[in-house]
């Protein structure tokens, strides 16, 4: 790997991370949804500039997201349970549940880790009052050519794509849509970082 791909970007835009020549936040839709997202994300992985995670949460209005890790006190979720929701944590575990087959009575409250499979898999580990939650996975593969990291797993999305598809799901397809394009324009605008094309 040359030294230019190693480099990392410096004084990125403090929304979508990405160098201010390649800033993408006027691409960013403004997406007012019945499902609730609560993004549960490590402060070190809000550092790297291919996260996405972030994304989705400027993009959903009804989102908020969660950092944990930032002092030797432990991130407490049990405030963002509501009865008013019908609460669900997207993983895709052996014992998760197709989110396809969901036929929620209320709103959906889909409560999310971002970051590497190995940190999405200790979310109910660490957070005990999420350990009643149930899991729901997305049973689509991934077959694209291109990511923005490597993805061990044909399971394996972007935070903000996983996103996009269970939206889709619950919300229907302009959903799914909108945030996909946000995703592509983000990962066009990586690859043009890297050198490198579609």
């Amino acid at each position: 790997m040359d030294k230019a791909r190693k480099r990392k970007t410096t004084h990125p835009c403090s929304i979508c991370f990405m160098h201010l020549a390649r800033c993408i936040c006027h691409l960013i839709p403004k997406i007012d949804l019945k499902t609730k997202l609560s993004l549960i994300v490590h402060h070190r992985e809000l550092k790297r500039t291919t996260n996405t995670g972030r994304l989705a949460v400027h993009a959903l209005v009804n989102s908020k997201m969660y950092i944990r890790g930032k002092d030797r006190n432990p991130l407490d979720l049990s405030s963002i349970l509501s009865t008013d929701y019908e609460t669900y944590v997207l993983y895709p575990s052996d014992e998760a549940t197709d989110l396809e087959s969901l036929k929620p009575l209320k709103p959906v409250h889909l409560i999310v880790s971002d970051g590497n499979w190995r940190q999405a898999s200790k979310l109910h580990r660490r957070h005990i009052e999420l350990s009643h939650i149930p899991r729901v996975r997305i049973s689509e593969k991934n077959l694209a050519k291109h990511h923005l990291r490597n993805e061990h797993f044909t399971e394996g999305f972007s935070t903000l794509e996983a996103i996009a598809i269970a939206l889709g799901s619950l919300e229907g397809h302009e959903v799914r849509a909108s945030l996909m394009a946000l995703y592509k324009a983000k990962l066009t605008a990586t690859l043009e970082g890297r050198g490198t094309s579609w």
